[in-house]
């Protein structure tokens, strides 16, 4: 009786072990974070589109993940450089990769029209 219950305990923590060792991650966040520190600090938004696609595309070819918010920050620099189609793709992108961003995303996109349609009667 002692000898199984010393070999379940072993066989548990070998079991546990082994969860442990295959930690990966849920995303690929690669630059993003830096990016975002980048995007504070006010550098290039062109520079930082072109390493964030990048990311992007290694990251859908490795058949990963890309964090949340990933899509709705670079849609951001898109609309900071004035690619205003880009930049609604990657909200919608944004929407349909976490919808539980729904609601926020809805109301930047509001925000947003209602500004376009203000500096369109400015003019």
């Amino acid at each position: 009786m002692m000898h199984a219950l010393k070999s379940i305990a072993l066989i548990a923590a070998v079991l546990t072990l082994a969860g442990c060792a295959t930690n990966s991650a849920l995303y690929s966040w690669g630059p993003y974070e830096n990016q975002v520190y980048a995007h504070f600090k006010n550098e290039s938004p062109e520079e930082q589109i072109l390493i964030l696609e990048k990311h992007a595309q290694e990251t859908q070819t490795n058949g990963k993940k890309l964090p949340p918010g990933y899509r709705a920050h670079l849609g951001l620099l898109y609309s900071k450089v004035g690619r205003e189609s880009d930049f609604l793709i990657a909200l919608e992108q944004e929407k349909v990769a976490f919808p539980e961003s729904s609601v926020y995303i809805d109301k930047l996109l509001a925000s947003t029209k209602s500004k376009r349609v203000a500096q369109n009667e400015k003019k």
